[in-house]
């Protein structure tokens, strides 16, 4: 008998919390979106940003440079749930560079280093013939 009351007093405990969790007020805010994202360069040398989300709100993505200056700003909309973005960064200087991605309440970043290939001299040929 004891087994079966704190069973049961387990149970109801459980389902008390699962509907606190459940039951949302006017002043509760909005659930945001999780996201996932992949960042990564192609063979041209852009900077190409992956990502998957669920289709409760919208996510920003943003190219910040070393100032904190936006460079590139795309919202992705509510109802998208995979974008893939290919960042033309060619003509931006060597440098430090952040993608930030938010949902507006969590908001992941990673640095990105811009910097220009120096082009090597072509080592000196002798030929004795």
């Amino acid at each position: 008998m004891k087994a079966l009351f704190n069973t049961l007093l387990v149970a109801l405990t459980l389902t008390a919390a699962s509907f606190n969790t459940v039951q949302a007020g006017p002043n509760k805010p909005k659930k945001a979106a999780a996201f996932q994202t992949g960042i990564h360069t192609t063979a041209e040398g852009k900077l190409q940003v992956a990502v998957q989300k669920e289709t409760t709100s919208a996510v920003v993505v943003r190219l910040l440079n070393a100032n904190g200056e936006e460079v590139f700003a795309q919202q992705i909309g509510k109802r998208q749930e995979a974008v893939r973005l290919r960042m033309d960064v060619s003509n931006l200087p060597d440098g430090v560079y952040q993608v930030a991605i938010s949902n507006g309440v969590e908001t992941t970043t990673k640095e990105v280093t811009l910097t220009t290939k120096q082009i090597e001299a072509a080592p000196r040929l002798v030929a004795v013939n």
